[in-house]
């Protein structure tokens, strides 16, 4: 069965089913590269078409997963592009910058954690810099970790969900907002958790709620300045995170509960950043686009 974007083909099985991927724990935060099943991020499919042509994207998590897809999305459609991730995460951050350096554009690789404030001040300072502008933020790296249930979550845990997920996006956007002009877009990734939160993660859904009253509220302020603000609410997507955060017997039936039964790849989230990053989603603020495999969102 064709991977690629534009067959017409059954979606149930266009990619692998749950069962059908290697399974196995790795240490968090996860490496794509330590993973036997690796996730499609794009790079043999996604065609570019310049849809970003001359834009300059600052894009968090942009090392794995849907961040990377994202990225490369985003510079096969012409934006130049910069990267935040971990330290520990360097060897997937040459990778993705790899993919968009071969698409022909710039990439700036910005190491360090986004729960301190002046580092989400420093990596939009440095992405103006490098780059020349900002025209588009994506807001998507995220911390999470299951737990048995919620006398099982520590405070330490609590603080470091809501820090990375909801402070640091905060941090990012006060700090962009100065640097965007009209045209310009801001995107956060949520997730289908906002709305069917489960217990396990009930800190990491409840910070995804946060996330989309946020959006809803700051593309409110922003509309008269022409910046537009938007979620996109990934349903259950085959990334690192999975098996870094996940217990084994979960990340086995991974997906599975979604009606087309399988999980989502990085590769079909990234259409949809680039339809909310370009012009063609010019009268759209405020709103959410899920991905989530069927899972109905309200």
């Amino acid at each position: 069965m064709s991977q690629d974007q534009t067959t017409p083909q059954d979606p149930t099985s266009q990619y692998a089913q749950a069962d059908d991927l290697e399974t196995q724990k790795i240490d968090h935060p996860g490496l794509e590269s330590d993973m036997r099943s690796a996730p499609d991020y794009g790079e043999e499919t996604y065609r570019g078409s310049g849809r970003l042509e001359g834009r300059r994207a600052l894009i968090t998590g942009g090392d794995s997963g849907i961040g990377r897809a994202v990225a490369l999305a985003f510079a096969r459609e012409g934006a130049d592009v910069a990267i935040v991730y971990l330290p520990e995460e360097e060897q997937d951050a040459q990778e993705t910058a790899r993919v968009v350096r071969e698409a022909g554009r710039e990439i700036v690789t910005l190491p360090g954690d986004l729960r301190e404030e002046s580092f989400c001040s420093e990596v939009v300072e440095r992405t103006v810099a490098e780059l020349g502008g900002l025209d588009v933020l994506v807001s998507n790296a995220a911390y999470q970790m299951a737990v048995e249930g919620i006398e099982d979550l520590s405070t330490e845990q609590l603080l470091r969900t809501y820090t990375t997920n909801v402070f640091a996006t905060f941090w990012l956007v006060k700090a962009a907002v100065r640097h965007l002009q009209p045209g310009s877009s801001i995107i956060i990734t949520t997730s289908v958790q906002a709305y069917q939160p489960s217990p396990s993660l009930l800190d990491y859904a409840s910070t995804k709620g946060a996330l989309v009253n946020l959006t809803k509220g700051l593309a409110q302020e922003l509309a008269p300045k022409g910046i537009r603000v938007n979620t996109v609410a990934p349903g259950p997507i085959w990334t690192p995170l999975i098996p870094a955060t996940m217990p084994e017997e979960q990340v086995e039936s991974f997906g599975a509960q979604s009606p087309l039964g399988r999980p989502g790849q990085p590769a079909e989230l990234a259409p949809a950043y680039v339809f909310f990053a370009s012009q063609e989603s010019s009268y759209i603020t405020g709103d959410r686009l899920g991905v989530t495999g069927g899972q109905p969102l309200p």
